[in-house]
């Protein structure tokens, strides 16, 4: 398990959103990059040196610190969509290679390169900015009913990494909520809305909406 590249974002004009700009064009970077806590959402800030995001009341901050998309996923995408997706295209700050992204359990971690632990956190929703930056009709439908949202990530230990980093998971917490079961429960299945209080990992906004639905 191992880390393909560490993508960073080139600010770009968002017509699909009423934002200004975007992050979501992210790119492989060469040597080592800084990694921390980036504090609570509302600043724009994210865990990598030198990227930001700009629509700062649905993303960043310490619970969407980094994004994780595994390259075999990836890979299956570009089969499905017949067009190259190079590392990043997903907007996606880690490209993975070897790990079950989509399995991991809400509140595991994971070990890249010496120093950096970060921690499972919870899904990636689609958004209107996903789906025009992929130029896709009907691309939020199709990604939520594949149910591989891929993961976001908080930082528990700073410092750098760097492409062909090792991953190393080195806690799984006892219980069985993956990120994909979180994604279907948020998403297309309320059903499985109740398997989410075990997971103690899942942000606090996300805990909150879980028990107005299910307190509903």
């Amino acid at each position: 398990m191992r880390l393909l590249s560490v993508n960073v974002g080139r600010p770009r004009p968002n017509p699909w959103k009423e934002t200004g700009s975007t992050g979501i064009d992210k790119r492989p970077v060469e040597g080592p990059v800084a990694v921390r806590d980036p504090g609570p959402k509302g600043t724009g800030a994210v865990a990598l040196a030198g990227d930001r995001v700009h629509d700062v009341q649905n993303h960043g901050g310490s619970d969407q610190a980094l994004y994780a998309y595994a390259r075999e996923d990836l890979d299956g995408w570009a089969a499905e969509l017949s067009r190259e997706l190079v590392n990043g295209s997903f907007g996606e700050n880690l490209t993975t290679a070897g790990l079950d992204v989509n399995g991991a359990l809400i509140g595991e971690r994971w070990r890249i390169g010496t120093h950096v632990v970060v921690e499972v956190s919870c899904p990636r929703i689609p958004c209107s900015t996903f789906q025009g930056w992929l130029a896709q009709e009907g691309w939020i439908k199709r990604f939520t009913e594949a149910a591989m949202p891929g993961a976001y990530l908080r930082v528990v230990e700073p410092g750098e990494i760097r492409a062909g980093d090792l991953v190393e998971p080195v806690y799984r917490p006892d219980h069985d909520v993956t990120v994909a079961v979180a994604f279907r429960a948020l998403t297309r299945e309320p059903g499985l809305l109740p398997r989410l209080t075990a997971a103690e990992a899942l942000p606090q906004e996300t805990k909150n909406r879980l028990r107005r639905r299910l307190n509903s």
